[in-house]
């Protein structure tokens, strides 16, 4: 067997429309996964989809706005039964609403704890049970370093995403026993559309701060995602697997 192989796994990444949830998707289908992509932006869902599928890989496309946290549990109990008993979930979907702290306004800390935290919430405890009845699972959640850190004019966003940490740190705890697996990985500064537009002395000075001195890949953490979906991965949990260049040691 392939190392890393994920045949007859059905995965669900939310977020999966662009950036780092589209990298994941494609990871997963090409490690031979059933793939569920999730987001809001149902036209790239589709594009990708066509796009995989006709590379062979078994695809649904699923519209799914965490910020309804209360419709959230509704779509997914409406998969198609070749796609209901999910395997693998990677909690990826996030926003952002960045200000300084005084200037924060409840709407933007609550908007971004809704969508990255509650949301993400809504989504594992949906399908955590069948996982545990079925007694094989694998929930990883996509964290950041700013939620290990800190970063200035995001408290709300390094709330949410350090909030998925103790999250994780406290299912892993409840589900081992039923043989589910619970990881985090925090990525650090990945190279996006949004990263390319940073002036070039500021993303310079931003590489000089991280020790392997280059910008992240979103396959970089495809590939972390991977592992830890993976058999092979199967006694770990409860872990942070920090993916960030030695940004945060």
């Amino acid at each position: 067997m392939s190392t890393f192989r994920l045949d007859d796994r059905t995965a669900l990444v939310t977020g999966a429309s662009q950036g780092i949830g589209e990298a994941i998707a494609r990871r997963l289908a090409a490690q031979g996964a059933r793939v569920i992509l999730a987001a809001r932006s149902l036209d790239k869902l589709q594009s990708l989809a066509e796009e995989l599928g006709s590379e062979g890989a078994k695809i649904h496309v699923l519209e799914l706005d965490l910020a309804a946290t209360e419709r959230v549990a509704e779509r997914l109990k409406g998969l198609p039964d070749s796609f209901a008993e999910i395997d693998i979930l990677v909690n990826n979907a996030g926003i952002t609403a960045d200000n300084i702290f005084v200037r924060m306004k409840l709407e933007e800390w609550e908007k971004v704890m809704r969508v990255n935290l509650t949301g993400a919430f809504v989504v594992t405890r949906t399908v955590c049970r069948g996982m545990m009845r079925r007694r094989w699972g694998r929930i990883i959640s996509i964290s950041s370093v700013v939620g290990l850190m800190g970063n200035a004019g995001q408290a709300n966003y390094a709330a949410a995403k350090a909030g998925l940490v103790g999250l994780s740190k406290a299912l892993a705890r409840e589900v081992a026993p039923r043989n589910v697996t619970v990881n985090v990985v925090a990525p650090g500064f990945i190279s996006t559309a949004m990263t390319d537009q940073i002036p070039e002395k500021s993303r310079q000075d931003l590489m000089d701060a991280i020790p392997l001195h280059r910008l992240g890949g979103v396959d970089d953490v495809a590939a972390a995602v991977t592992y830890l979906a993976s058999d092979e991965a199967g006694y770990i949990t409860g872990h942070v697997l920090n993916v960030s260049g030695g940004l945060y040691i």
